[in-house]
């Protein structure tokens, strides 16, 4: 189920109406709260199982596994015995990793021995369908049973409480990849419904709409068709085109984060945030900081950092940053170009962190005095995202190879650059609003930034009239449900 379909549209209402009722019921407080949990669970499998109902046996084996092995760790650290409590935790990262192998790179890899070796593989091949957000919910998953062995997380006995803290339908599919420090005490506490969280809430949704229906899926039209040809198009149309898919995936993706963490804001829930501005970074380590922040931290708390971080020799540090990038990139999908776009980051990375200076601008505002540096960010970004983008590393390889083509600009582009001018007044106007809410708890956090209720009213409505002339009302998918 899309977040921009008519089924959601349909679905959420109901969802959330049901959901209070069930809050102000006139029951004892425990059971009300069991019973809230076990409507977001069923509401959470509806939402998945409308993709294939098949995979949720595959959500609800891995929350099994997880919620178990939390208990049978507990119980092993409880009775001092160590090495059995690293067993069940090893039990469970080896089970979830397995799946998450099985599923997304097994055939990758069945597929690259056999060119290796050249010998046929294809009835090696399972060819199955990747289940919709296995990544996300398997990360969240796994993050529970290392904080239970770290002791950072109490397990709970609750079985429902926790299969909703993994199912939780606004971000089950794409995130944020949420932690159970801070995720699973709000499914295990009662909830209020608050007005002022709703509200803004309502807010963060409409910002996300506007992201994904305008913004990503305009972008997808002229990116698509560029890509589709970019053997024939002159170096100009190159640029745009990657400088598109560069708004094309931030607000597709940050779309989605918005409408998931404000659509929790309707029952009560607060989400990590997940992106901060990262078009307005500063350098490779701050764009890192700011984007898809709950994976990013992720990577950090249970690879980088248990692999010695930053305070080991300089070899292995520069084995550690190699390792997170291209772990990360490998977790975007079974594909070379995902390993090269990591690798190109983890280039762009260690000048910063061997000269100790990818935290200089952690603390430091930005402002228009910054626009050189974050214009050079920029750009390295975009040369990022064709390796991203592109289908093979050949195909990426071409793609770059065309931008350095003498045949700039061409007559067919000229006659046809009006074409443009909607997209790119939109995309102005989106970094114009998050520009002025950089400092915000979300880019859509008007209420931080203007005073006069009148402007704001005036904005609302200018974003709501440009969804629907101007928004793309085919349904698209988000492109990363694909990881």
């Amino acid at each position: 189920m899309l977040f921009n379909s008519i089924e959601y549209a349909l679905f959420l209402p109901i969802v959330f109406a049901i959901y209070w009722i069930i809050g102000y019921l006139h029951i004892g407080n425990a059971f009300k709260l069991k019973l809230q949990n076990a409507f977001v669970l069923i509401a959470s499998y509806v939402f998945y199982g409308w993709w294939d109902w098949r995979f949720l046996l595959l959500i609800a084996f891995t929350s099994l596994c997880s919620w178990g092995s939390g208990l049978l760790i507990k119980s092993s650290i409880l009775n001092h015995k160590s090495s059995i409590s690293k067993l069940w935790l090893t039990a469970n990262i080896v089970i979830n990793i397995g799946i998450l192998a099985v599923f997304k790179y097994y055939d990758f890899f069945v597929t690259e021995f056999g060119r290796l070796f050249s010998i046929s593989t294809d009835n090696m091949l399972l060819k199955v369908i990747l289940p919709v957000g296995i990544s996300f919910y398997t990360f969240q998953a796994l993050s529970y049973s290392i904080d239970v062995y770290r002791k950072k997380v109490e397990p709970t006995h609750d079985i429902v409480a926790f299969f909703a803290f993994i199912a939780f339908f606004p971000q089950l599919v794409a995130g944020p990849i949420e932690r159970a420090t801070n995720l699973l005490p709000q499914f295990l506490k009662n909830r209020t419904f608050q007005y002022g969280q709703a509200v803004d809430g309502l807010r963060q949704i409409l910002w996300g709409l506007f992201k994904k229906m305008v913004i990503a899926d305009t972008c997808a039209i002229y990116v698509n068709r560029i890509w589709e040809t970019y053997d024939m198009q002159s170096s100009g149309v190159l640029i745009l085109g990657a400088v598109l898919f560069t708004f094309q995936i931030y607000g597709d993706f940050s779309g989605y984060s918005d409408i998931a963490i404000g659509t929790a804001k309707l029952f009560g829930i607060n989400l990590m945030r997940n992106f901060n501005s990262p078009y307005f970074s500063r350098d490779i380590a701050e764009f890192w900081r700011r984007w898809h922040i709950s994976l990013t931290t992720w990577f950090r708390d249970y690879v980088y950092i248990p692999l010695g971080g930053s305070r080991v020799n300089k070899a292995k540090i520069i084995r550690n940053i190699f390792v997170i990038f291209l772990v990360s990139g490998l977790w975007h999908g079974a594909n070379w170009t995902f390993l090269a776009w990591g690798a190109f980051h983890a280039f762009l990375f260690l000048p910063l962190i061997l000269s100790g200076r990818n935290r200089r601008y952690t603390d430091q505002p930005v402002t228009w005095r910054h626009l050189p540096q974050i214009v050079c960010t920029f750009v390295l970004v975009v040369f990022g995202w064709i390796l991203f983008r592109a289908e093979s590393i050949t195909q990426a390889w071409r793609y770059m190879c065309g931008i350095a083509g003498q045949n700039t600009v061409t007559t067919h582009f000229i006659l046809h650059s009006w074409e443009y001018i909607p997209l790119i007044v939109t995309i102005v106007f989106m970094l114009g609003v998050e520009w002025l809410n950089r400092a915000a708890t979300h880019n859509f956090a008007i209420q931080q930034t203007i005073s006069n209720q009148w402007l704001r009213r005036l904005l609302y409505l200018a974003v709501v009239l440009m969804i629907l002339y101007l928004g793309q009302f085919h349904y698209n998918q988000f492109i990363y449900f694909q990881f």
